[in-house]
């Protein structure tokens, strides 16, 4: 059990990471299409920008959280009654889902950049 707790913190990490670079790399376009090193607050497109990285930021660590919880207990429920499959993997994909809409939400977000 402790083993896949420590390899769901590892990949929980590795997401925060990954959301730290996608707010860096947003908040350098912003800057560079200003043409400064810093986002102007004036005017520009640095704030749909911001809002798409924290809205697939925060959507990937949550639904990694969901499958890392769902995930687990599938699988124990699945080592129990095998028969359970199908139901299980319904319930870690509707998990995913909630990347999925974070990714719309920031697709959206930077079309109207």
């Amino acid at each position: 059990m402790f083993v896949w707790v420590k390899r769901g913190l590892h990949a929980l990490n590795a997401v925060i990471a990954l959301a730290a670079v996608v707010l860096l790399v947003c908040a350098v376009t912003a800057g560079s299409a200003q043409g400064t090193a810093t986002a102007d607050p004036a005017g520009g497109n640095w704030a749909a920008l911001l809002g798409a990285a924290i809205a697939v930021a925060s959507s990937a660590i949550g639904a990694g959280v969901a499958v890392a919880y769902t995930g687990a207990a599938a699988l124990a429920a699945m080592s129990e009654r095998p028969e359970l499959f199908g139901r299980a993997i319904v319930i870690v994909g509707l998990a995913e889902g909630i990347a999925i809409y974070g990714l719309v939400i920031g697709i959206m977000l930077i079309g109207r950049a």
